[in-house]
């Protein structure tokens, strides 16, 4: 037998034919999975190659995918029946560019499946960024070894002296040595020269792990260690560094990445807005010599081209970025770092609905690294995985370099009003003065862009209301605009009322970030004020001008939205004044205890960050709320166990699963039809609970009418199968649509 299969093969056997092989092929399209083609002979096609297919009547760039299944058999998809191979058609090419790496491969299949999205939208992404070849290099001439020059002129001379192993450019070359062009043709033909790419400069270096090796506490060395150690080990794990606002959170982590470096592998840090990239940066860039790698979407084309060839090379070491970062094709990734995991903006609402901070940590269980999550307010669900250990948890207590926690007191607007058409209270003022004169900085937090958050009619009571969303439109003097924060219509300010046609009777009703701006001018003329917020800070560049004012004195007081709450380190900033401590704790979002807190408390830490003692006062209508008694006694551990002791009966969050099914549709009718036949046929299962169908808070959003339905369930049932199973029996007609978002955050 071992003689027969270690025999040559007969001519017989070389000319009979190779049969065509199925092949599964990704396509960038809502297909529910990869589509069955038949590879060609010549073609040796492995997962993760790109090639040309076939689709109806036109061709599309695909990608192999993998034939076996690593989803969990919890909330895979049941398998799609297979189609007869007669019925399959060819594989037109293999293109020349570098396959998708397996771990990328496995990611998408993985949050396709948990998000119930088609893996052709996840793979959309990835794919039009890869097929974007970066630029050609220029080319360059280098000298060759050849010592025998015939005709050794001086011109000639003069070249070869020039002409070392960095390529120039034959204009370089011409201009530095005299020679014109044409001696330099003539050195090549005689093989004295060699032509060569010369490398594209990357827009980031290569970071030093040893550049500058921090001064650390003896808490900041002890958490630096354990996060050393779970990247040495070099397997999955899952790491909450909680640390006090100004603890040092972001010297210790980088410490880890430092390790990461070290071991030659790349590091991904994921931040949750691209505002903080600007001072961040900095400190990389003292820590390790160079800039990292930055990946977000005001980066130009050109830059995000480069970067993600760079990442496929790994030239890129280390990354920062949003949470699209997560679908870069890193080969040999060491660790993932996501600041501020509390943070709501990791979750992206439109299109594909994902957590990015849950998506990254599936990512680095895919990629077998370890994961460290960093907050001074954890989430609870974070804090919950930590409490049944299935995170580590790594504290610091105290403030770096022997700087306090500021303290916080309550200005109660009931006792201390502000005076008639104002919005700060004399306290708060005679705070702010005193805090400039001392040659310190001040701070005014409200979380509420424009001018006004209602205009209405003094004589018919008339709301300017956005056409498309049931929303007010918010006033923005400085453009003369009345705008709708939801779907962007804007229209200027009126000088009639639409309704009852009065003339100037339109009128502002509560404050916004700029109401607050007009205010402070007027009760602090000689203040230099800055405001930042997503209006007044449009890009990077602009963000990190507003800090080197701040950080330089050039300001006195900085008037904010919830930017400002992002962890920045303004070392002569004193006070912080909040404008409005109640705002957000209204309405019936579960979460909106727990996002006020941890929005204020983050808001709070940054006052007295250095030597100088800091304080924080809170203007509030509601003194004995939980939210602000922690905040005053700034105990948030307490707050956050009293908040679980809330969910944990009814199976709330983190404690139970919740799934939001989003009905829209161009008519109400539609819409109410639609919910109506979800909720006839919803599920009746132990464990399992449908609340609705209602009308969403936005019931109009865009134009199009929306209902809301939730499936909860006990933490132990996973809700895609359930889901799958439900809307098999729905099928929308027309423009109807039923949007799902798995572990919802925001109920709007």
């Amino acid at each position: 037998m071992l003689d027969r299969l270690m025999a040559p093969t007969s001519l017989k056997d070389q000319q009979r034919p190779r049969k065509m092989q199925r092949v599964a092929v990704l396509v960038p399209f809502p297909f529910k999975g990869a589509l069955d083609y038949l590879a060609p002979p010549e073609l040796e096609l492995a997962p993760g190659d790109l090639v040309t297919v076939p689709l109806g009547r036109r061709e599309e760039t695909g990608c192999v995918w993998d034939e076996t299944s690593t989803i969990p058999p919890d909330f895979a998809p049941p398998p799609e029946p297979k189609i007869d191979s007669g019925r399959l058609r060819p594989i037109r090419a293999k293109l020349n560019i570098t396959p998708l790496p397996q771990s990328l491969r496995r990611f998408i299949d993985w949050m396709a499946a948990y998000t119930l999205t088609p893996p052709g939208l996840l793979l959309s992404s990835p794919l039009r960024r890869h097929l974007a070849t970066p630029p050609r290099p220029a080319l360059g001439w280098v000298r060759t070894t050849k010592n025998d020059i015939p005709r050794l002129t001086p011109a000639r001379r003069a070249v070869l002296d020039h002409a070392t192993h960095d390529p120039r450019t034959t204009a370089e070359l011409a201009s530095l040595s005299g020679a014109s062009p044409a001696v330099i043709r003539g050195l090549a033909t005689i093989g004295a020269l060699r032509e060569v790419p010369i490398p594209l400069p990357l827009p980031f270096g290569t970071p030093n792990p040893d550049f500058h090796i921090p001064t650390l506490s003896t808490a900041q060395s002890t958490a630096a260690t354990e996060l050393r150690n779970a990247v040495h080990d070099a397997k999955f794990s899952v790491t909450l560094l909680e640390g006090v606002t100004g603890s040092g959170k972001t010297e210790v982590y980088l410490e880890a990445v430092a390790t990461c470096l070290r071991e030659g592998r790349q590091a991904l840090v994921l931040l949750p807005e691209i505002a903080l990239s600007a001072q961040w940066v900095s400190r990389f860039t003292r820590h390790f010599g160079t800039e990292p790698a930055l990946w977000h979407s005001d980066l130009g084309t050109k830059t995000r081209r480069m970067t993600w060839h760079a990442v496929a090379d790994g030239t890129a070491r280390v990354v920062v970025g949003a949470r699209s970062a997560l679908f870069l094709p890193f080969e040999n990734l060491g660790l993932i770092v996501i600041d501020e995991e509390h943070e709501t903006a990791f979750k992206q609402e439109d299109g594909v609905t994902y957590h990015g901070r849950d998506m990254a940590v599936v990512r680095a269980a895919i990629a077998r690294c370890p994961a460290i999550l960093v907050s001074a307010t954890p989430s609870l669900e974070t804090l919950t995985n930590v409490e049944s250990g299935r995170y580590r948890h790594v504290t610091l207590l105290a403030r770096h370099g022997g700087a306090t926690m500021p303290e916080v007191s309550l200005l109660d607007m009931r006792a201390n009003p502000p005076e008639r058409g104002t919005f700060l209270s004399p306290l708060l003022a005679t705070a702010i003065d005193d805090t400039i004169a001392r040659g310190e900085q001040a701070m005014l937090f409200l979380n509420r862009r424009g001018y006004a958050p209602l205009t209405l009619c003094r004589t018919c009571g008339h709301r300017m209301q956005c056409p498309n969303c049931t929303a007010w439109l918010v006033e923005h003097r400085a453009r003369r605009q009345l705008m709708c924060h939801h779907c962007g219509h804007h229209e200027p300010i009126p000088e009639t009322c639409p309704e009852c046609h009065a003339e100037h009777s339109l009128t502002p009703i509560g404050p916004g970030i700029e109401r607050i701006l007009e205010e402070a001018r007027s009760r602090f003329p000689d203040a230099r004020t800055l405001v930042m917020a997503s209006d007044t800070l449009a890009s990077p560049a602009a963000t990190a001008e507003a800090v080197r004012k701040i950080s330089d004195q050039e300001i006195d007081l900085v008037i904010g939205t919830q930017i400002v709450a992002k962890g920045w380190h303004f070392p002569h900033l004193t006070l912080v004044g909040v404008v409005d401590a109640d705002l957000g704790l209204g309405g019936a979002d579960l979460r909106a205890a727990e996002r006020t807190v941890q929005l204020l408390h983050q808001v709070a830490g940054r006052a007295g960050r250095e030597s100088t003692p800091g304080h924080v006062l809170l203007q509030s209508y509601s003194g004995d709320h939980p939210v602000m008694q922690a905040l005053i006694h700034q105990d948030f551990k307490a707050f956050m166990e009293q908040e679980a002791d809330q969910r944990r009966p009814g199976f709330w969050p983190p404690f139970g699963r919740l799934a939001a099914l989003i009905v829209s549709a161009n008519t109400d009718q539609a819409a109410d039809q639609l919910a109506q036949w979800l909720g006839d046929t919803a599920p009746d299962l132990p464990g399992v609970q449908i609340l609705g169908p209602a009308p969403a808070p936005l019931a109009i959003l865009r134009g199009r009418h929306r209902r809301r339905l939730l499936l909860r369930t006990q933490r132990n049932i996973a809700v895609q199968p359930i889901l799958r199973e439900w809307l098999s029996r729905v099928k929308p007609t027309g423009q109807d649509r039923i949007d799902i978002d798995i572990d919802p955050v925001s109920f709007l």
